[in-house]
């Protein structure tokens, strides 16, 4: 079988490296990829976001079976795209990815449908919001663009003055663009964040392993939010009563409610839940993996991907026993000096073999180039370092042991990923 993975970051290297495991699986195309992508699939110059081209090389080049792996093509339906041109897919149509699209439809989901989660109010005005916002008077309080913003798009704010700038540079400066018009104004939750990516074909959902992910971009959750600095898998806060309650609570109700909308979810549905004092409230859905929980998830996964995949766009995932290890992960990753903000790219990597890989753990790939057999950083969020062991403790010294062996200039990584508080 030919694939085509598409997108360039850690989520997309664990993927397609779990898909080789396949012997079916002859060739991987990598859309755009990265180094350590480069290092083992085709890479293709394609953004991910172009439907068109990407559907074109996928026809010409015979591929087999697709993987639209990143919001923004979902969003944008390439997987509509790539269904009407006979290519089998992995991931949601488009009428369902809005779930993570935009979150005003996801709150009013979750609101009319009794699913729990934060109270909130939506705007298409800045005027209106500021209204909200002083009649309301209680912080912390958290603002939310409406559409997708790379995971940076939620603002906590812990007083007014903060309130009024996050509502203003999102509508009016339009920091994030378009995703801005409208916004969430929505009370702040209190509790351990989860973060538990599922597979459903629409009917069924079987949920993954649990995972933490530590958004902030300093050690003691301090600093600025990022697109994620590192992940643990199981997450400990998820105990099995609190599964059983997600499963009856949120999880099966969120997928009936899509069927009830006539926007069937098939693919990856991520929810990122808080456990509060009142019990699990979803925080927000994603509408395909997370990065980069799938960097902890996918190397405890026992069954094989390619079959699962297959089994949730044939609509049969009933019939596939998932199975994941009973063991531990640790991803610790390691982003560019001055993440999120302004950061220098470009430099070499150090501490790598031919394959972009360290002894003892799986390197995967997020902001790397290969350039004539050197790996170099093109990204914020440059490498996740991921080992497993028997329990927690055993795969985070792997992982902050390998780290203390990669370098490059500049580089950056949390030294508590994994504490619990």
């Amino acid at each position: 079988m030919k694939i085509l993975v598409v997108g360039s970051g850690g989520r997309e290297h664990a993927i397609a490296l779990k898909l080789k495991e396949n012997p079916k699986v002859e060739q991987i195309f990598a859309a755009p990829g990265n180094g350590g992508m480069a290092a083992f699939c085709t890479p293709v110059n394609i953004k991910a976001t172009d439907v068109e081209g990407m559907v074109a090389f996928a026809k010409e080049n015979g591929v087999d079976f697709a993987v639209v792996a990143p919001d923004d093509p979902l969003v944008l339906g390439m997987v509509d795209a790539m269904e009407e041109a006979g290519i089998p897919s992995f991931g949601p149509n488009k009428a369902a990815a809005i779930i993570e699209g935009s979150k005003v439809f996801s709150k009013n989901l979750m609101k009319k449908y009794g699913i729990p989660t934060a109270k909130y109010e939506t705007f298409a005005s800045e005027e209106d919001a500021v209204a909200y916002l002083k009649a309301q008077n209680t912080y912390p309080t958290v603002v939310k663009a409406d559409g997708l913003a790379l995971g940076k798009g939620v603002l906590i704010a812990k007083n007014e003055q903060e309130a009024l700038d996050a509502v203003h540079s999102i509508m009016s400066d339009k920091i994030f663009g378009a995703s801005g018009n409208h916004i969430v104004i929505e009370e702040f939750l209190e509790g351990p964040e989860v973060s538990v990516l599922s597979f459903t074909d629409g009917q069924t959902l079987v949920p993954m392993i649990s995972s933490k992910d530590h958004k902030r971009a300093l050690d003691n959750d301090e600093g600025l939010n990022t697109g994620g600095m590192g992940t643990i898998a199981p997450n400990p806060y998820y105990t099995p009563e609190i599964a059983q309650r997600c499963m009856k609570e949120i999880f099966l109700p969120t997928v009936e409610a899509m069927k009830a909308e006539g926007r069937t979810f098939k693919g990856c549905l991520y929810f990122g839940l808080m456990i509060t004092k009142d019990g699990p409230k979803v925080i927000e859905y994603n509408c395909r993996f997370g990065d980069p929980e799938t960097q902890v998830v996918l190397p405890l996964l026992k069954t094989d991907l390619l079959t699962i995949f297959e089994a949730v766009h044939d609509e049969r995932l009933a019939e596939i026993p998932v199975e994941f290890s009973d063991e531990a992960a640790a991803c610790v990753i390691m982003a560019s000096g001055g993440y999120p903000q302004k950061y220098q790219t470009g430099y070499e990597i150090g501490g790598l073999d031919s394959m972009g890989q360290a002894q003892g753990v799986t390197v995967y790939h997020a902001g790397t180039k290969l350039e004539n057999g050197k790996f170099l950083t093109s990204g914020g969020r440059v490498l996740g370092v991921t080992a497993t062991g028997k329990d927690r403790e055993e795969a985070l010294q792997k992982s902050y042991a390998a780290v203390a062996k990669i370098s490059f200039q500049d580089a950056h990584y949390r030294k508590d990923i994994g504490k619990i508080r």
